[in-house]
């Protein structure tokens, strides 16, 4: 399967990075296409193929990928509209807030539409970690299965109907919650007596272990939380100090902030 990436800024160069990495797509099968040249020199040196224009990048593809800002989406699929094939390739499209009614209004050839995937990941994608939400649109099962099998290969992916899309890309912005709270975690360290490298490494463990506890047990965070609790401990308190100061509160009203 070849795949052709349209946009490596942040997004669609972690997609890549992550592609370079799994076990479904060859490196020479990638083409990335990029106006910026020490970006594609950079893949051009990891062995993929690279090109500055849209056009060839989307003839390219089995799957083509557009992975650019909101506001340039509609002028990048004007660009490959003219050389996309509907009947053989499948357009994924990574873009926050961009309907698929919109996306199949550009695309429109006579009434024909494209095997359409709204997709959104998050930049763990790059070490084959991320959250991956899927929307398919117009595809079969099998060419849902193919799109799966790639974002599965680099994370977890969850599809679902296009109506709970806003919801997801809130959703998708977790990681940067995430690593906000690394942030203060690691500052409080620091305050009571630990050294900043030291006390990130101690951090990213701690987080690491808390995920594959809950990934294995499948049990309820709140259910696990009691374990660690015991009556009058420091723990508690801890927590207890973070609630007085809003800490769940603030989460949820976060990802209610970033819906679309």
């Amino acid at each position: 399967m070849k795949i052709s990436v349209i946009g490596a800024g942040a997004m669609g160069g972690a997609i890549v990075e992550g592609l370079l990495k799994s076990d479904v797509v060859r490196c020479d099968d990638i083409t990335v296409c990029d106006h910026n040249q020490p970006v594609m020199d950079h893949f051009a040196g990891l062995g993929t193929s690279v090109t500055s224009d849209n056009a060839v990048a989307a003839k390219e593809g089995d799957v083509v990928m557009v992975v650019v800002k909101p506001w340039c989406v509609e002028k990048t699929l004007a660009g490959i509209k003219d050389v996309l094939d509907y009947k053989k390739q499948l357009l994924v499209v990574v873009a926050a807030g961009i309907p698929s009614e919109q996306i199949n209004a550009w695309m429109d050839k006579d009434g024909e539409k494209p095997k359409l995937f709204l997709v959104m990941p998050n930049i763990a994608i790059a070490e084959k970690s991320s959250m991956t939400f899927m929307s398919a649109i117009g595809a079969s099962q099998g060419e849902i299965n193919a799109v799966s099998d790639i974002f599965n290969d680099l994370g977890e992916t969850l599809l679902m109907d296009e109506s709970l899309f806003p919801a997801a890309t809130a959703m998708s912005c977790g990681i940067g919650y995430a690593m906000r709270y690394v942030r203060a975690n690691v500052e409080g360290a620091v305050e009571i007596g630990f050294k900043a490298k030291v006390a990130q490494k101690m951090v990213l463990q701690i987080i690491k272990g808390a995920v594959e506890l809950l990934q294995a047990s499948g049990e309820h965070p709140e259910s696990a939380i009691d374990k660690v609790t015991t009556p009058g401990g420091l723990t508690i308190r801890g927590l207890n100090e973070m609630e007085h100061a809003g800490f769940s509160s603030a989460v949820i009203r976060g990802l209610k902030a970033g819906k679309i």
